[in-house]
């Protein structure tokens, strides 16, 4: 009996459908955005750190009702330890560009002297933060991933140039600001502070998605050598995301499910600032098998065949002239 050939996944004739879902997540990021505004965390906003030492036992709750109901203005804390003075903490940050004034904060510690009169709260420290420092990070995060698309289209074009690499290198990069956005819109979702967090989990996208891709080029350039003429670009595209689809989702998979644990454990364990991390990193490494197999590889085929078609355009006009003469 004749073995059958293996069903080759039809890719390419359902990109509209992509690109279909990933501009509407994008436009409902932006809205959201619009809608319910980001959580800009201290260090990019610029604002004012209130720390306390106290005694006893405290709920973050507890603190974060007496702040709100003696100011306005909102606030994060978090309790933790001073390991210099072996001495427990509490620190309110108020994040905004003009920080919070100090008779505000001398109505923060008489109401928290006043609640908690038991837990010896004093004022440790009050610090205002500057956003230009944040600003400063936020800029070089951002010449560091563009330096890194740079690079992204300079090595794609030079290590697959006999398949159209700069075309290549672009579209890879396109898929990497597709999984960007992603991340960026979990954030909203989810409504976690763009702290450090975001800018740590943009950066490791950019590593792990952008080796997806470079596999399936690199399939594609083999397929190309043994059954080029047998296929047409499409097909030879459909075929290369088919055979390479197992291998990025099991090791996606692998990845995702270390992370999800991570989640997990964080939660029960009420570690917010872990979360922030592996959540997002979770939707990026999803989006990044998404991107690398639907976006980038059938935006290139886009592109060729459009290259192709323009060559013989001009081809046919070439001839034409030729025959008048």
């Amino acid at each position: 009996m004749d073995k059958k050939e293996p069903k080759i996944l039809k890719v390419y004739e359902k990109r509209k459908i992509f690109y279909a879902i990933s501009c509407l997540l994008i436009v409902t990021f932006i809205v959201l955005t619009l809608v319910i505004k980001l959580n800009v965390a201290i260090e990019f906003k610029g604002g004012t750190i209130l720390t306390y030492s106290y005694t006893g036992e405290l709920k973050t709750e507890d603190i974060e009702k007496v702040v709100s109901d003696t100011v306005d203005d909102k606030c994060t804390i978090t309790l933790g330890e001073d390991t210099a003075s072996d001495s427990k903490t509490i620190k309110i940050q108020f994040s905004s560009k003009e920080g919070i004034s100090d008779d505000k904060q001398n109505s923060i510690k008489t109401a928290l002297t006043e609640k908690f009169k038991d837990n010896d709260v004093k004022l440790l420290e009050s610090t205002d933060v500057a956003a230009s420092n944040g600003l400063d990070f936020f800029l070089k995060c951002l010449v560091a991933c563009a330096f890194a698309a740079v690079i992204t289209i300079i090595y794609i074009g030079f290590r697959f140039r006999k398949i159209g690499g700069i075309s290549a290198g672009v579209f890879s990069v396109v898929a990497l600001i597709h999984d960007m956005c992603m991340v960026y819109g979990c954030f909203v979702i989810c409504r976690f502070d763009i702290n450090a967090n975001f800018m740590a989990v943009l950066l490791t996208i950019l590593g792990y998605s952008i080796n997806a891709t470079i596999i399936i080029y690199d399939r594609i350039r083999e397929n190309e050598k043994l059954v080029g003429s047998k296929y047409e670009l499409d097909q030879l595209v459909n075929l290369s995301i088919t055979q390479t689809m197992g291998r990025s989702i099991h090791t996606t998979v692998t990845t995702v499910l270390a992370m999800a644990t991570v989640c997990m454990v964080c939660f029960i364990a009420g570690v917010s600032s872990i979360i922030s991390f592996a959540f997002p990193l979770i939707i990026g490494m999803i989006a990044g098998v998404y991107s690398s197999n639907c976006i980038a590889p059938t935006l290139w085929v886009m592109w060729e065949k459009h290259k192709a078609k323009k060559g013989k355009g001009k081809a046919a006009k070439k001839e034409k002239r030729s025959q008048r003469r």
